[in-house]
């Protein structure tokens, strides 16, 4: 009687990522099992004190906690603005071309409604994030698969879409710093795919969640930095991973004032926004300078290092990252990637997720998140070679 209640869109969508896992690792526990969990991409640090002190501040304002504006309040559009001044010289329109977000996951999601119709392609990095693809399949659009190169930092494989599949593209993803190689890109990436998407009228979401989780002197640079981009592009940030804000839910989208417009008059009858004393916390977070936001992300940036060294160390292959908060890494032969992450839960009660649940290119490596303290990664990387090494 329950499947009753059960949209096809629903009946056909697999399972969440993490569900099993979940489920597998709640089981170890109430065994009296310790499990380290490297799964999922949540900042187990506070947000900076500033922003937490803004908020107090400004909950306790009795006139705010009214419905924000649909498009979210005009000082924090400003601010958004600001901040794409300062950082990347990029001048944009607060009314027109910004649009504030119930955290950039929804706005993934909504995003793909607003522009495509039942039917119409969409290419998606792979590996990717999973959300691009479960957007498509709520919209019952065609997910089209552009292959990340392995060899060349998992930059597009452009040559692997065919001239069909570009001419019926609607949009198209692209995601960098990525989840889940932790590749960065430069702006010659943005180059080329712009020019791809102005000769086959295809619009380009950029998902810059990560833009400010970078490491040492690299800088990650934006696709509206690229000339014309704003033709047929838009960007969404986040302020999850960038302030360790991930509870907060709050995000933006930046570009094309025409898709911007789309999504508000769909988001404007399906939300309100955010709740208002959060949006104005976040003005607080994108007024601080470059050089505050890097320290957010020293602590990441050691374990990083740390935990790399470790899995080198080891026999693991896999490369330093300059951003996000993951590494990549090769699983050792006689595995694949489900079967190895399987074994490393069963075994040695670390949790790590398999590239195969990121794609068909996802085949072969494991995704470890940075997520717990620096002496928990290295436990972690203990058991799993004690465990291959047969316990020595």
């Amino acid at each position: 009687m329950q499947s009753l209640y059960k949209s096809n869109i629903v009946r056909n969508m697999p399972p969440y990522l993490f569900a099993h896992i979940q489920k597998k690792k709640q089981k170890l526990m109430e065994q009296g099992s310790d499990v380290i969990d490297l799964g999922i991409g949540a900042p187990d640090l506070p947000p900076p004190s500033y922003i937490i002190e803004e908020l107090s501040k400004h909950i306790k304002n009795r006139h705010l906690h009214r419905y924000s504006p649909y498009q979210g309040i005009p000082e924090l559009r400003q601010a958004v603005a600001t901040f794409y001044q300062e950082k990347y010289n990029v001048t944009l329109d607060p009314e027109e071309e910004i649009l504030i977000l119930i955290g950039s996951k929804e706005g993934l999601v909504h995003l793909i409604q607003s522009v495509i119709n039942p039917g119409d392609k969409v290419i998606l990095p792979d590996p990717g994030y999973p959300v691009y693809k479960m957007g498509v399949h709520m919209t019952q659009g065609r997910a089209v698969y552009l292959p990340l190169d392995k060899n060349k930092e998992y930059k597009p494989n452009w040559k692997m879409l065919s001239e069909q599949d570009k001419e019926e593209a609607k949009l198209l993803f692209l995601n960098y710093p990525n989840n889940p190689t932790g590749a960065t890109a430069q702006k010659e990436t943005f180059v080329k795919a712009v020019q791809i998407a102005n000769k086959y009228n295809i619009c380009i979401a950029h998902d810059a969640a990560y833009d400010h989780v970078t490491f040492s002197d690299y800088k990650s640079p934006s696709l509206l930095q690229v000339d014309g981009a704003k033709k047929v592009g838009v960007e969404l940030g986040s302020l999850s991973k960038n302030f360790n804000m991930t509870g907060w839910r709050i995000g933006y989208i930046v570009g094309n004032s025409s898709v911007i417009q789309a999504l508000a008059t769909l988001k404007s009858n399906i939300d309100t926004s955010q709740f208002i004393p959060v949006q104005i916390a976040a003005i607080k977070a994108l007024e601080q300078s470059e050089d505050e936001i890097r320290t957010i992300h020293h602590t990441m940036e050691k374990r990083m290092l740390k935990t790399w060294k470790l899995l080198k160390n080891a026999g693991f292959e896999v490369k330093k990252t300059k951003g996000t908060i993951f590494l990549w890494v090769k699983v050792p032969k006689g595995y694949t990637s489900s079967s190895f992450t399987e074994q490393v839960l069963d075994q040695a009660h670390v949790i790590v997720t398999p590239g195969s649940a990121f794609g068909e290119q996802g085949e072969g490596f494991f995704r470890i998140a940075l997520t717990v303290p620096e002496e928990r990664l290295i436990e972690a990387v203990q058991r799993i070679d004690s465990w291959l090494n047969g316990g020595k």
